[in-house]
């Protein structure tokens, strides 16, 4: 019977798949990490107060990546090529979505609707990097391999999505509302597409490293299919909502930089 659990672990256990999932996670993860640093650098002098915490993000995204290319050390593995078209971030930007980066390698200042622009994408891509962790979490939290360091991971994104959320709301309230449901439903409508497209490409490479017969990698295709149906019909809303988060000031005065334990 196919379950999240039974087809992770399958990953897990084989090398060539485990190879394939922490290099697509690392180069995510250390993508974003440069990402942020960037607009911290960059942002306007009007929001400076935000910058300490995009900092942060950037360097907690950076600690991810050095997590998972330590857990392929670890395996005496060393990352692989991220296939283009498993490439979530590089997807999203051709799309539009968040901000471009031939704009973050240029000097000058952003403006304070990229920044409402950054954190209305952050918001939507937070949540779909929360939700995974926390599946992750409920089957692999024990796991003597990983187990600490998706509950680790599975930690910050909730910080991430927290910070997203009171910092929108705070916006919100400044007069920039209307610039952020705009931004967000296209944010999402956007992400649960090119979620379905890498979901659907990466099962692709995992069926043929595991040698996954035909009727079971088309099972699966048909189960991306049907989640993104699902979501562009009514469960893209969920993140688009904003509400006060009960994790407070969650990316405040906290050392960003020190190296995650056993991870550095």
């Amino acid at each position: 019977m196919l379950s999240a659990r039974s087809l992770f672990q399958e990953i897990v256990d084989h090398d060539d798949s485990f190879q394939l999932f922490c290099s697509i996670a690392a180069s995510g993860e250390s993508q974003g990490g440069w990402e942020n640093a960037r607009i911290a650098a960059r942002v306007p002098d009007g929001m400076r107060d935000l910058a300490p915490k995009i900092t942060r993000h950037g360097a907690d995204e950076d600690k991810h990546g050095r997590i998972f290319r330590a857990l392929l050390r670890n395996r005496g593995l060393h990352p692989v090529p991220v296939p283009p078209e498993a490439d979530y971030t590089m997807l999203l930007e051709r799309r539009g979505i968040g901000l471009a980066h031939d704009k973050l390698r240029r000097e000058e200042p952003l403006t304070e609707r990229d920044i409402v622009v950054y954190l209305a994408h952050s918001r939507v891509t937070e949540q779909r990097a929360s939700e995974q962790m926390v599946m992750l979490v409920r089957h692999f939290g024990g796991h003597p391999e990983i187990g600490k360091a998706v509950r680790m991971i599975s930690n910050d994104e909730d910080n991430h999505l927290a910070y997203c959320h009171e910092e929108l709301l705070r916006l919100a309230r400044e007069g920039h509302g209307r610039t952020i449901q705009r931004v967000l439903r296209e944010s999402a409508l956007a992400e649960i597409a090119v979620y379905r497209d890498v979901g659907l490409a990466v099962m692709d490479h995992m069926g043929r490293l595991l040698g996954w017969p035909a009727p079971k990698a088309a099972a699966l295709a048909a189960g991306i299919r049907g989640v993104y149906a699902y979501e562009r019909f009514s469960g893209w809303h969920r993140m688009v909502r904003l509400r006060p988060p009960e994790r407070r000031d969650a990316l405040g005065p906290v050392p960003a930089s020190a190296p995650a334990p056993g991870y550095a």
